[in-house]
């Protein structure tokens, strides 16, 4: 695969940037492909903002509806409390004119940890937030507690993403719709516990309502599926290649079932590679000349000849969909 620089890379998207800045100026809209940012890093291991700052403007001009940081896909447990809140600092600047909707993940480990990330994102006007339950919950109280407290330092919409809480303690249907009832900017889902096809249908009956939206994640692994339920969107890592899911939502809604299996099925070979090739994510984003290293806290990884191969001819069928 061919490697850009920056300046190269920026170029190529501008055109696509500024068609993106024009539909901005529509209504926002709850809905479609919001992109998990991935988290560069220097070659000290350190945050770099200059490639954060970057990365919403490769993701602006390969045509998201919408932006989410910091998620798990955003190497959440590596980062400290103070990298999350200059990170959020530096996504609000850099998508103040350029992006779609923009949502900062809140979520902390109990009531009081989540309430300091949601008053800093709430001083830098997002469009929506969202959190994972609390992982220190003993009980689902704990977690009605710290959405209900939430749900009062913000009227912006609120996601519950239902995974990655507390272990053994469900975030049930019920449990939404009962704050989604009680809460207007409630009821936003972003669905990834058990059954999570089971779950959606049930959530959807109580759409619009106490449930406003339904997204999907799971590295879009039952997208198609999701799209035939009648679901709001996805909401996943992956921006590598962004394009390609852009590209996917669009045939969705233009009602080309057909064509949406066969770049899902293209798509998939790559996203499951990521299980086989660690670091494949970062990797992928310094060649395609939006992140400056390959660095990762979640290890050092090595490229040898046959894992280049191997991602080479994985993302050949996708080249025609990216912008490069």
């Amino acid at each position: 695969m061919t490697r850009f620089t920056r300046r190269e890379w920026m170029g190529t998207v501008g055109a696509a940037a500024l068609a993106s800045r024009a539909s901005s100026q529509e209504e926002k809209t709850l809905g479609g492909v919001f992109k998990i940012l991935a988290t560069p890093y220097k070659v000290d291991k350190s945050v770099d903002y200059e490639d954060l700052a970057a990365e919403v403007e490769f993701l602006v001009g390969c045509g998201m509806q919408g932006l989410v940081w910091p998620q798990n896909s955003s190497d959440l447990p590596w980062l400290t409390s103070d990298e999350v809140m200059e990170g959020m600092d530096v996504i609000a600047k850099a998508a103040k004119a350029t992006a779609p909707t923009l949502m900062f993940g809140v979520q902390g480990n109990d009531t009081d940890s989540m309430l300091e990330f949601a008053r800093h994102a709430e001083k830098l006007g997002p469009d929506a937030m969202i959190a994972m339950p609390p992982k220190n919950a003993r009980s689902i109280g704990e977690y009605r507690e710290y959405f209900t407290e939430l749900c009062n330092v913000t009227s912006r919409p609120v996601f519950i993403q239902t995974s990655a809480g507390a272990p053994d303690i469900e975030p049930t249907i019920d449990f939404i719709v009962e704050l989604g009832e009680k809460f207007p900017n409630f009821g936003y889902i972003k669905e990834e516990y058990g059954n999570t096809l089971v779950r959606m249908k049930q959530a959807a009956r109580y759409r619009p309502g106490a449930v406003k939206r339904i997204f999907g994640g799971s590295r879009a692994r039952a997208w198609t599926y999701e799209m035939r339920l009648g679901m709001d969107g996805m909401m996943t890592g992956g921006p590598q290649y962004a394009e390609v899911y852009a590209r996917i939502w669009a045939l969705h809604r233009e009602n080309r079932p057909d064509a949406v299996r066969d770049l899902y099925a293209k798509m998939m070979l790559i996203t499951n590679l990521e299980n086989h090739i660690p670091g494949l994510r970062p990797y992928m984003m310094q060649q395609r000349g939006v992140f400056k290293t390959s660095v990762t806290r979640r290890g050092n990884y090595e490229f040898d000849a046959d894992a280049i191969a191997e991602i080479n001819y994985n993302m050949e069928p996708l080249k025609q969909y990216l912008n490069t």
